[in-house]
C-alpha cells in the first residue's frame, strides 16, 4: 500500500476497475463548500490519462463552485472558468452501488446537461471522486460515462 496522500494526479494512474473500488470504499463525506478543481479522469490508467485530462481542464471543465445554503452548484467552465451549468445538489443513494452519495443533479436545472446525474464521494479529506451517469433514450436509461474528481483546499490540494 503506499504512503503517498491520495490526489487527484493518483486517481489518474489508478485503473478502471481500482477507481471503481475506491468509489464502493468511500462515504459521501460532508456535502463540499465552495471551489472544488476539477480533474476529468478518461482513460484512467494509460500513458494519456494526465495530459488528455490536463487538456480537457483547460479548455472546457475547470471545477464546481458548491453553495450549500441553496443546495446548489455551478460548474467552472471555459477558459476563463465562467459559472455556468447548475445542478441541485443532495444526498441520495448511488445508482452504482445503492450507497449514500452526494447527487449532483442537472435534470431540473439545465437545458445543456439535463440528461447528466453525477455522484460524488470523498475518497480522501478533501478530494471527491465522482461518476457520471447519462440519462435517457440516448444512453439506454441510464449508462455511466466519465469520471472526475473534485479537490477542495486542504489536505488533499498537494
Amino acid at each position: 500500500m503506499s504512503t503517498q496522500p491520495l490526489t487527484a494526479s493518483r486517481l489518474l494512474e489508478m485503473s478502471p476497475a481500482r477507481l471503481d473500488e475506491l468509489f464502493k470504499s468511500a462515504d459521501p463525506g460532508p456535502i463540499p463548500k465552495g471551489h472544488g478543481q476539477g480533474t476529468v479522469i478518461i482513460v484512467p490508467g494509460t500513458e494519456v490519462s494526465k495530459p488528455v485530462s490536463k487538456a480537457l481542464g483547460s479548455i472546457f471543465w475547470h471545477g464546481k463552485f458548491f453553495d450549500p445554503s441553496h443546495h446548489d452548484l455551478q460548474n467552472e467552465i471555459l477558459p476563463f472558468g465562467f459559472h455556468a451549468i447548475r445542478a441541485n445538489v443532495y444526498s441520495d443513494d448511488s445508482w452504482f452501488d445503492q450507497r449514500p452519495c452526494t447527487v449532483l443533479d442537472y435534470s431540473k436545472t439545465s437545458k445543456v446537461a439535463g440528461w447528466i446525474r453525477d455522484e460524488i464521494r470523498e475518497v480522501a479529506p478533501g478530494l471527491h471522486l465522482g461518476l457520471v451517469w447519462g440519462v435517457g433514450k440516448l444512453f439506454g436509461g441510464r449508462k455511466r460515462v466519465l469520471k472526475f474528481a473534485l479537490t477542495f483546499p486542504g489536505p488533499a490540494a498537494a
